[in-house]
């Protein structure tokens, strides 16, 4: 690896800073980090069952509202901080640079949680698949190897390259579920009903978890900024594809799991969730299309993991390489490949953690009671869940940081985008916060508190009240480091990859 030496004049321009990507590649990043077949399958189903509330459609357009709101700020914020950092950036020029580092360790965390624990869901899927289709028994945590070894290739590779794998395996996803919408409409048996939109069938005990299940469903829609550097015109790409992400992810999901009500019926569907699960959507489909288009859509909801993988990769990578750049965490991890321009050591980094972590719930789940499902109940249902809950904290605390750039630096932005919206986005978001922890045993699948409903939220704030005490010893100990966080690539040093 070559290392280029610390420049003392303009900020050098990297690999990395080749602008490959235009609003319909970043969005198909931040859907395919949704993953809309996951979602709609495990995600939607799994509220039924456990929260037994019908009013999941209108859960989905309320949560639309919600983060349509953070987005305005978000949005004009993104116009002129770009950073790989995101988040970790727009903290620290809005508030502090301390709570900035806080927040970059908050996310780092909250990513590499999502990332790995849908490896969990991957890698039962899988095992599953080949036991049923092939008669092959393999162990879970075999095809998630496999499938972190390819993740880690495109990760090392050009951006562009993600998002061409993204955008074909989303477009098929969509092309799935609109056929199981159409179908579910069409064979209605107990009516075309509206009920599951109806205030009434979800401001009822229980709205609290549904809230909470369904705001791991927009996950990843936050992650435009993240691509900032890579965009063709990052103050217009950004805030474009986050609202286009926004209201597709809304308005889609709430289409298809009013469609799961009406083709299930809104009397059975609390049931047949219960006791089918994921395989709500393939069963109906080989009932009514075709054993087929069943297995196409089981295939699907392989590659729908898969695709989510990939963005949330990618989305980590990039938060390495940013803190790397800056000093923040140690300057290798900022190295790039110099052909391709991706964050080459921030990709083996995660893809390191995705081993070792992988590993860890193998070994720890040999013999389980809970036999098959063990990498669905743990690994995926509280790694996830835990992953949301930071990104939902962190969404509230850069509203509030929004108010503090505006404030501090005046530009041609409306009172609407600058303070108002803002506001309720804090508000709201940190409404969201609270109902999470409120319900957190019920998001694991437990009936009562255990010690995992303390030591995974533990998970997600100990790191960041660390990154804050971090960033107040840099500013008295580094401060040539500490003028630089949050900054990109302003008086950065880059690291070059050879390939």
């Amino acid at each position: 690896m070559s290392v280029d030496a610390p420049s003392k004049g303009p900020a050098v321009t990297t690999p990395h800073n080749k602008r490959r990507l235009g609003v319909p590649a970043v969005s198909f990043m931040i859907i395919a980090a949704s993953a809309p077949l996951t979602v709609l399958a495990g995600g939607v189903t799994t509220t039924f069952a456990v929260t037994g509330v019908t009013g999941v459609p209108l859960s989905f357009l309320l949560l639309g509202l919600v983060l349509a709101l953070f987005a305005v700020g978000y949005a004009a914020m993104s116009r002129y901080v770009t950073n790989a950092g995101a988040f970790y950036a727009y903290i620290a020029q809005g508030i502090s640079r301390p709570v900035g580092i806080g927040a970059s360790l908050v996310a780092l965390m909250a990513y590499n949680l999502m990332q790995v624990g849908i490896y969990g869901l991957f890698g039962f899927t899988v095992s599953s698949l080949l036991s049923a289709r092939l008669g092959v028994s393999v162990p879970w945590w075999i095809p998630v190897l496999v499938c972190i070894a390819i993740v880690a290739f495109l990760g090392v590779n050009r951006v562009d390259l993600s998002a061409k794998v993204l955008g074909l395996l989303v477009g098929l996803e969509f092309l799935v579920v609109i056929v199981y919408d159409v179908l579910s409409f069409a064979v209605a048996p107990q009516g075309f009903s509206v009920e599951a939109l109806s205030p009434a069938s979800l401001f009822v005990p229980g709205i609290g978890a549904v809230l909470s299940f369904g705001i791991a469903a927009f996950m990843g829609f936050e992650s435009a900024a993240i691509y900032g550097e890579e965009s063709k015109d990052p103050k217009h790409t950004v805030a474009r594809a986050t609202y286009v992400a926004v209201g597709i992810i809304s308005v889609f999901y709430a289409l298809s799991s009013w469609a799961m009500t009406v083709g299930t019926g809104p009397g059975a569907v609390v049931e047949t969730s219960t006791t089918e699960g994921p395989a709500l959507i393939f069963n109906f489909l080989g009932a009514h299309g075709g054993v087929v288009l069943s297995d196409i859509a089981q295939l699907l909801f392989v590659t729908s993991l898969f695709a989510a993988l990939v963005s949330f990769h990618n989305a980590v990578a990039r938060y390495f390489f940013s803190l790397g750049r800056e000093r923040v965490i140690p300057p290798f991890l900022a190295a790039v490949r110099r052909h391709s321009g991706a964050p080459f050591a921030g990709s083996l980094a995660q893809t390191a953690i995705a081993v070792v972590v992988t590993m860890a719930f193998a070994v720890a789940g040999s013999g389980s009671e809970l036999g098959e499902l063990y990498p669905v109940l743990t690994m995926f249902t509280w790694l996830t869940n835990d992953g949301a809950m930071g990104l939902v904290l962190l969404m509230a605390i850069v509203s509030l940081s929004v108010i503090g750039f505006f404030r501090r630096k005046r530009r041609e932005v409306s009172l609407w985008a600058r303070l108002i919206a803002p506001i309720l986005g804090l508000v709201l978001l940190g409404a969201v916060f609270v109902l999470i922890l409120l319900n957190f045993n019920v998001l694991l699948g437990q009936s009562e508190s255990t010690a995992a409903t303390l030591i995974l939220p533990a998970l997600i704030v100990l790191p960041g009240l660390a990154g804050v005490v971090w960033g107040l010893y840099l500013r008295g100990a580094r401060p040539e480091v500490y003028r630089k966080v949050g900054h990109g690539e302003e008086g950065s040093i880059h690291l070059l990859a050879e390939d």
